[in-house]
């Protein structure tokens, strides 16, 4: 049986999409190269905004479509929007076998299995750990520690998708990194709803520091970048570790959503303007290098032209390396969503249009400061037609941060191959968000990717929890 996967929504999704993947090639499935050649077409869902819902529709009634005409013959839906809108996605997509909400993965490969789709009696496909990779960065790898939410955030359904916050047993989290550093990671992006409140439920003593420092000491994995913390959580013993470990790279994504007290209070979210600026001061004096990203929201309920001034006034003062803005959207359940949508969506995308070229030019300006200083940085890719390299410095993340165009190749006999780390002279900044490099120096070359050793098809999930709780 081939499966054709299409995964949707954050990085959250694509880890669970990488384990039900491995689940299913315990059971003789096989990763479809090309959707036109799979038996099953699996769509994970997101249901984060309504434009992340679109998207997920879009997909499933693209896979229906294949269906119909013949080039597949199962259709299933998972994740985070199928829990929230099951009922009305079967009553509108009959062509759909089956819906899996994010609380019920665990029941994917009985389904299949009950519905013949998958070969009770075939031969197990090879693969090593516990995750299925399927992109085209090996080096590049997601680590989930934490499932679930218990912020209240008045524009947020997360917590009504995946439920309260869990975190994950330490070890099983250690082992899963090893895993991923067999499969040829350089690079392990931890993430979470909230990586900041990881061990909070556990009370064993071990937070985040603590994680940490088990995967230093435990891996050999030279680059660990910590993704989507609240401010709230990050404590000095962090930061601590932050400054003295330099493979807990220099970075945060820190979401802060607005700049107005009155809207952070509306929003029920617990930081306000004050707290914002000394948390950011306190962690650049702590971690003098930290590139820190953050998200905000306009057009929130109620937002005045004076509370978006006092945004665009706050990102202009406090100055990040980055930030991802979005037009709110009322998400059914929410408390935001019981507010009137107040905000014209003209003057949504008007805001959002000014506070991205605002940012675009605070890009540029804490990019240029880094002209003709030595930085570390990861090759990603290289044409084999040109030998161009591509890549990123230790204050980029994949895929939303930008890239560093690499020039030199071979420096002391050493190549930089993808997954390479390498030291370059920053020599320009490029389009606002992207740096143009020249190598100078090529650290050790990856090693070679060593098949891990299967460990049976029980995946290793903390006590008391469901493979369903491996979630977004």
């Amino acid at each position: 049986m081939k499966v054709g996967f299409i995964t949707l929504g954050c990085d959250k999704n694509t880890v669970d999409s990488e384990r039900y993947l491995a689940l299913l090639a315990d059971h003789g499935g096989e990763l479809a190269a090309d959707l036109d050649d799979a038996d099953v077409i699996i769509i994970n869902t997101c249901g984060f905004i309504d434009a992340a819902k679109q998207e997920s529709i879009d997909a499933i009634v693209d896979a229906g479509r294949r269906k119909s005409d013949g080039t597949c013959q199962t259709v299933v839906a998972v994740g985070c929007m199928v829990e929230r809108h099951k009922a009305e996605l079967a009553a509108e997509l009959p062509e759909v076998d089956l819906f899996l909400g994010a609380s019920e993965m665990e029941r994917l490969v009985p389904e299949l299995l009950a519905r013949g789709v998958l070969d009770p009696d075939a031969p197990l496909v090879s693969h090593p750990g516990v995750r299925l990779y399927t992109g085209d960065l090996p080096h590049v790898r997601y680590l989930k520690v934490s499932e679930g939410c218990d912020h209240g955030c008045a524009f947020c359904a997360i917590p009504l998708m995946r439920g309260k916050h869990r975190s994950f047993a330490l070890d099983d989290i250690v082992r899963e990194a090893q895993l991923l550093e067999l499969q040829g990671a350089r690079e392990i992006n931890l993430v979470a709803q909230d990586l900041a409140h990881y061990g909070r439920d556990r009370r064993d003593g071990i937070a985040l520091p603590e994680l940490l420092a088990a995967l230093t000491e435990s891996t050999s994995v030279p680059w660990l970048r910590l993704l989507y913390l609240y401010p709230t959580g990050i404590t000095p013993k962090l930061l601590e570790l932050m400054a003295r470990e330099p493979r807990v790279l220099p970075y945060l994504d820190m979401p802060i959503q607005h700049g107005s007290d009155t809207v952070l209070a509306r929003m029920r979210r617990p930081e306000r303007a004050y707290t914002i600026r000394e948390r950011v001061a306190r962690l650049r004096d702590a971690v003098p290098s930290v590139a820190i990203r953050t998200t905000c929201i306009v057009g929130f309920p109620g937002e005045t032209e004076e509370d978006f001034a006092m945004l665009c006034e706050l990102l202009e003062e406090v100055r990040f390396e980055r930030v991802g803005a979005f037009t709110y959207s009322p998400q059914e359940g929410t408390s935001g969503a019981l507010l009137e949508d107040d905000v014209p969506m003209p003057v949504k995308r008007d805001r959002l249009e000014r506070l991205t070229e605002l940012q675009r030019a605070i890009t540029a300006e804490r990019y240029e400061r880094h002209i003709g200083s030595t930085v570390r940085a990861i090759v990603d890719r290289v044409d084999r037609d040109t030998g161009e390299r591509t890549g990123r410095t230790l204050w980029q993340a994949d895929d939303i941060d930008g890239i560093v165009r690499l020039a030199g190749s071979a420096v002391g006999g050493s190549t930089a191959t993808a997954g390479t780390i390498v030291d370059c002279v920053i020599e320009d900044v490029v389009d606002d968000y992207d740096f143009a490099a020249r190598i100078t120096r090529v650290h050790a070359a990856p090693p070679a990717v060593v098949p891990a050793p299967r460990t049976g098809r029980t995946l290793p999930v903390m006590a008391g929890a469901s493979i369903a709780s491996y979630g977004r």
